[in-house]
């Protein structure tokens, strides 16, 4: 209920109103029946633009971090992510891909929309990253399309660390839905997974036009952070004179 009030009357408006997305390609999205909509991962707000726009609720495997902050603030974030149906996804430890699988699967048993980033985590410089395969597993195990969908502008409208959004030209494509029924039984074969999740990321790509890096984000991001500190304990250790 609650996820309506939020997209008719609360936020989805208000969203509407102050980006003005341009939408193409909705007609791509189904009607009915379960979807995997796989997208780039450029803001914090694609939670919100997203199904803001769709004509179908979509239900995202959201990190789990957003529900257990501290304070107020993440109190309230993790209130208003759960209120919208959000599904916390632990993403520590050797088993917590195969969680985000099981639930995802869940979402699409009811034969509702499953929103996923194959990236992983949000873009940290706009660049496109290499996708992870979890998106291939539950659309093999499944059986459902995946629709790809690019969010441009976002990364300008709210990058990493600014809290508020900036008013700014903000588009969302969606693509023709990709069919993998050929791999069907093949959900266990590396080289499948490598190869739909490598299709899924080439359609996201081909729709945003970012600049791709075949490498995991996370990775990029780990590495960019230790060169930062190595920079900051160098220049500590400089004499003062």
């Amino acid at each position: 209920m609650f996820y309506y009030l939020l997209k008719y009357v609360l936020l989805g408006p208000l969203l509407r109103g102050v980006f003005r997305p341009r939408i193409e390609g909705l007609e791509h999205v189904p009607a009915s029946g379960p979807a995997i909509v796989a997208g780039n991962h450029l803001s914090f707000s694609d939670h919100f633009l997203m199904p803001a726009i769709l004509k179908r609720r979509i239900t995202f495997l959201a990190k789990a971090e957003y529900f257990t902050g501290p304070g107020i603030k993440g109190r309230l974030t993790a209130a208003f992510f759960r209120s919208a149906g959000q599904i916390p996804v632990d993403r520590s430890g050797k088993d917590a891909g195969q969680a985000a699988i099981r639930e995802g699967l869940g979402v699409l048993r009811k034969g509702e929309l499953l929103g996923i980033y194959p990236e992983g985590t949000r873009s940290h410089d706009g660049r496109l990253y290499k996708g992870k395969v979890g998106v291939a597993v539950m659309a093999l195990k499944a059986g459902v399309p995946v629709v790809p969908c690019a969010m441009i502008g976002t990364f300008e409208a709210q990058p990493p660390g600014k809290v508020v959004p900036r008013v700014h030209p903000v588009a969302i494509r969606f693509g023709k839905p990709l069919d993998f029924s050929r791999y069907a039984g093949m959900e266990n074969e590396k080289a499948v997974l490598r190869a739909v999740t490598d299709e899924i990321m080439y359609a996201i790509l081909t729709l945003s036009e970012q600049e791709y890096v075949d490498q995991y984000a996370a990775v990029v991001k780990a590495e960019a952070a230790a060169r930062t500190d190595q920079r900051e304990r160098r220049f500590r250790r400089m004499p003062l004179s």
